[in-house]
């Protein structure tokens, strides 16, 4: 019920900073759960940051804490990430997710991400 779009990724030195950004279609954004998650060749994709329905609350994983920030701007259905100090191991493709409850409240565990992006490629050499 929602289609979500990365754009922003690119090529950067260590230590540069790049800003994603996710827009952000369908069902009402403000209703949604944002999330972000990567995933680096051969690897699993693993959980990068979120952010509540009102932009109130935020986590992080401990790999990006200090670094990253995500936002949501409900008024212009998108969400960011704001990546700073970026290290070569930040590289990876980057996807956003939504998570929804009918009822209301925020559910952060992967399994609420029911809809995803088509990801975003972040490249950071040495």
């Amino acid at each position: 019920q929602v289609q979500l779009v990365e754009s922003g990724g690119g090529l950067v030195q260590a230590g540069g900073s790049l800003r994603l950004s996710c827009a952000a279609s369908g069902r009402t954004f403000s209703s949604y759960t944002m999330g972000w998650f990567r995933q680096a060749p051969g690897k699993e994709r693993e959980f990068v940051a979120a952010i509540s329905r009102t932009g109130g609350n935020t986590y992080y994983a401990d790999s990006v804490k200090g670094r990253f920030t995500i936002s949501r701007d409900n008024a212009k259905n998108t969400v960011y990430l704001q990546m700073i100090n970026l290290k070569p191991e930040d590289t990876a493709v980057y996807y956003c997710a939504a998570s929804y409850r009918a009822y209301g409240g925020d559910c952060y565990s992967e399994g609420c991400y029911g809809y995803w992006g088509q990801g975003t490629q972040v490249t950071v050499s040495s």
